[in-house]
C-alpha cells in the first residue's frame, strides 16, 4: 500500500509541475522567471489557459490528499 501512495504522490507531482510549467505566459523561457506580462490589470482565463488553471487546481488537491493519506496510512 506504502508502495502505491509514494508512486502516485510522484505521478501526480510531475504532472502538477508540468502543467505550472505551461501556464507560464511570456514569450520563450522569459516567463518561467517572472517576465512581463505585457500589462498589469485584470486578466480573463479563456481556453487552454482556463483548462490548465483547473487542472492545476484539481492535480493540487489530489496532491495534498496523497499526501494526508501517506502521513494517515503509512505513517
Amino acid at each position: 500500500m506504502a508502495l502505491y501512495l509514494k508512486l502516485a504522490m510522484m505521478l501526480v507531482s510531475i504532472a502538477l509541475i508540468v502543467v505550472i510549467l505551461l501556464q507560464s505566459r511570456g514569450a520563450g523561457l522569459g516567463g518561467l522567471s517572472g517576465g512581463d506580462y505585457g500589462g498589469s490589470g485584470y486578466h480573463v482565463r479563456r481556453g487552454v489557459e482556463r483548462l490548465l488553471f483547473n487542472v492545476t487546481i484539481g492535480l493540487s488537491i489530489v496532491f495534498f490528499t496523497l499526501a494526508i493519506l501517506n502521513v494517515i496510512l503509512v505513517g
